[in-house]
C-alpha cells in the first residue's frame, strides 16, 4: 500500500512537470488571483482552475494531432447542448472547476481515510512549482494566470487527489464467483462476402474454401485451425475470441460476433465443431468452441467486474461530496477562462529530459485525457450525469 501511495504521489508530481512545459497565445490577460468558487467556505482561485484547464486543453489536443497526423483540428468551438449554445471548450472549462472542487473536498477529508501529504512531500512540491515557474516563459505564466504558490496548491491538491483513490475504494467487494464472471472461448475462421468488388463467383469460391477448411478439421477437430486453413489458402488464418458463458435473465449478449454465431456457439460443447458453415449477410464462418471454462478469460473478466465496481462506489461517493458540499461558483471570473479553437497550448519538453518525460502523445495517451465531451475519468461531472 505504501509503495503505491510513493508511486502515485510521484506521477502527478511528474505529470504536472511535464505539463508545466507550455507555450499558449492568442487570448487577453486573466486574473488568476480572483475567487471563482468557494467550497464549504475556502476559497478557489482561478489561477489554480487555468493550470488544470490548461494542461486539459493540451494533452487533448496533443491527443487529437497524434489521432489526425499533426493537427487538432477545430474541437473546442463546437456546440455540445444546441439548446445552450455550450461549446466543447466552455465545457470543459466547468468540468476542470468541478474536478478542482473536488480535490478541495478531497483535501479536506483526507484525514478521515488516514492520507495525508508529508513535510518531505512538501518539500517536493515546492521544488517542482519553483522547476515549473522557470520551465516556463514570462508570457505564459501570464496567460495561465498562476503564481508559484497557486502551483504549490495545485500539486498538492492533485496528490491528495491521487492518494485518496484506493481508499475511496477499499471497501469494494472483490469475490467474483466463477459462474459471474466465466467465459468461454473459441477459434473461427472467417470469409468477407459483403462488398461490391466481390462478384457472385467471388462468393461461391468463399463458400467452397469455407466448406472445406470445415471439411478438414472435421478429420481432426483438435488441429491448429490457422494451420489447417492455410492448407487450404496461405492468406487465411483463425482468429480467437470470447464470450460470457452464464448470461442472466435479462442480459443481452455483449460481444460484437453475430448473433447466428453465438446461437451456435452456446449450443456446442467443448471441443465441438459447428458441423456447418454458418452463413451471415456478411460473412462465412468456420468455428469450434475451445473452452467451456477459460481460466485466463475468466480471470481478466473478474478484474473487470472488479473494476467496474470501484469506478462505480467511487463516482458514488465523489458524487455524493459534490451534493453534500456547499458550493457557489463566480460566474463572471469563471466566464473570463476559454478555451477556443483559436487559443492554442502545446507542450515544449526540454532536450536534456526527452529520455526522460513522456512526449505530448505518450503523455495524452497515458494519462487517458478525455476528450472535450467526456468527463475526467476521476471526477464525475455534472454536465456528464
Amino acid at each position: 500500500m505504501k509503495k503505491l501511495v510513493k508511486k502515485t504521489a510521484v506521477a502527478a508530481l511528474a505529470g504536472v512537470m511535464t505539463a508545466g512545459m507550455l507555450t499558449g497565445c492568442g487570448e487577453k490577460e486573466l486574473d488568476g488571483t480572483k475567487t471563482v468558487a468557494t467550497v464549504d467556505g475556502e476559497e478557489i482561485q482561478l489561477g489554480v482552475v487555468s493550470l488544470l484547464a490548461r494542461q486539459q486543453q493540451a494533452y487533448t489536443e496533443a491527443m487529437y494531432a497524434s489521432f489526425l497526423g499533426g493537427s487538432a483540428g477545430d474541437i473546442w468551438d463546437a456546440e455540445v447542448d444546441s439548446e445552450s449554445g455550450e461549446t466543447n471548450g466552455q465545457q470543459t472549462v466547468a468540468n476542470c472547476l468541478e474536478q478542482v472542487e473536488l480535490m478541495y473536498i478531497m483535501r479536506a477529508k483526507a484525514a478521515d481515510y488516514e492520507v495525508e501529504v508529508t513535510e518531505e512531500d512538501q518539500e517536493k512540491i515546492a521544488a517542482a512549482a519553483s522547476e515549473f515557474m522557470e520551465a516556463n516563459s514570462e508570457e505564459t505564466i501570464k496567460e495561465l494566470a498562476v503564481t508559484e504558490d497557486q502551483v504549490k496548491t495545485f500539486l498538492e491538491l492533485e496528490t491528495y487527489l491521487q492518494r485518496m483513490q484506493e481508499p475511496i475504494v477499499a471497501d469494494v467487494d472483490r469475490e467474483v464467483p466463477d459462474e459471474e464472471a466465466q467465459k468461454s472461448s473459441f477459434s473461427y475462421v472467417s470469409f468477407a462476402i459483403s462488398g461490391e468488388e466481390l462478384t457472385e463467383e467471388d462468393i461461391a469460391k468463399k463458400k467452397e474454401q469455407a466448406q472445406e477448411v470445415l471439411d478438414k478439421m472435421k478429420e481432426d477437430p483438435e488441429a491448429d485451425m490457422s494451420e489447417t486453413a492455410k492448407e487450404v489458402d496461405q492468406t487465411l488464418s483463425a482468429l480467437h475470441g470470447n464470450f460470457k458463458t452464464n448470461l442472466g435473465e435479462d442480459e443481452e449478449e455483449s460481444t460484437s460476433y453475430p448473433d447466428e454465431v453465438m446461437e451456435v456457439l452456446r449450443g456446442l460443447k467443448e471441443g465441438e465443431l459447428c458441423e456447418e458453415v454458418i452463413e451471415t449477410d456478411s460473412f462465412y464462418y468456420v468455428v469450434r468452441l475451445d473452452k467451456e471454462f477459460d481460466e485466463d478469460a475468466t480471470e481478466a473478466e473478474k478484474e473487470s467486474i472488479i473494476s467496474d465496481r470501484e469506478s462505480e462506489l467511487y463516482a458514488e461517493t465523489t458524487e455524493q461530496w459534490l451534493e453534500d458540499a456547499e458550493i457557489k461558483v463566480e460566474e463572471k471570473a469563471l466566464e473570463t477562462l476559454v478555451i477556443t479553437d483559436s487559443h492554442k497550448f502545446t507542450f515544449k519538453v526540454p532536450e536534456a529530459e526527452a529520455t526522460a518525460a513522456p512526449t505530448p502523445t505518450e503523455k495524452a495517451e497515458a494519462t487517458a485525457a478525455p476528450t472535450p465531451t467526456e468527463k475526467p475519468s476521476v471526477a464525475p461531472t455534472k454536465a456528464a450525469k
